[in-house]
């Protein structure tokens, strides 16, 4: 869950989360801090990859992976994959928020989470209180994604497109 959003959103926009600690902050061990750590510096391109990063870890191709599906599982990681650049692949990228009346929360975010085309939400404690993306391999796709929002939760969806991208490489040590 990103800052600004309420504690009730990891229920309504995203899977479950990790356990906590007294404080709130989810329970890692020393061995998926390095893994998370780790995982950060991107994943070469060989024939098996998390054998290699396993192996960096001092791990076994398994444990790595049954603590990666752990972490999934629980939410500490909310998706682990590539970052692919949509606009240099000929598609589009848009975020978009839309003022969604509170009784009518949990149903629009189930209708902008039917779209594969949407890469995540977040809820906000303000009068634009969902924040998605819409990434698609079309641009005109976007304005489609969007159209069929509206219509579906006679909600208006507004789109601030991607004016310039900054490379900022944040990396966060766990």
């Amino acid at each position: 869950m990103s800052a600004g959003a309420s504690s009730s959103a990891s229920a309504r926009c995203s899977a479950g989360r990790a356990p906590a600690r007294g404080d709130g902050a989810p329970a890692l061990d020393a061995i998926d801090r390095r893994i998370v750590n780790r995982l950060q510096d991107g994943i070469e391109i060989v024939d098996r990859p998390f054998a290699a990063v396993a192996t960096a870890l001092e791990l076994t191709e398994a444990e790595l992976l049954a603590r990666l599906a752990r972490l999934l599982e629980t939410g500490v990681l909310t998706r682990f994959g590539p970052m692919y650049n949509a606009d240099a692949m000929g598609g589009a990228v848009t975020l978009a928020a839309m003022a969604v009346p509170p009784a009518a929360f949990e149903r629009v975010v189930r209708t902008v989470n039917d779209f594969p085309e949407v890469a995540h939400n977040y809820e906000r404690d303000h009068a634009f209180n969902l924040w998605f993306v819409i990434a698609s391999e079309r641009p005109e796709r976007v304005a489609e994604v969007i159209d069929e929002i509206e219509a579906r939760t006679k909600l208006p969806v507004f789109a601030m497109p991607k004016e310039e991208e900054f490379y900022v490489g944040l990396k966060l040590d766990v």
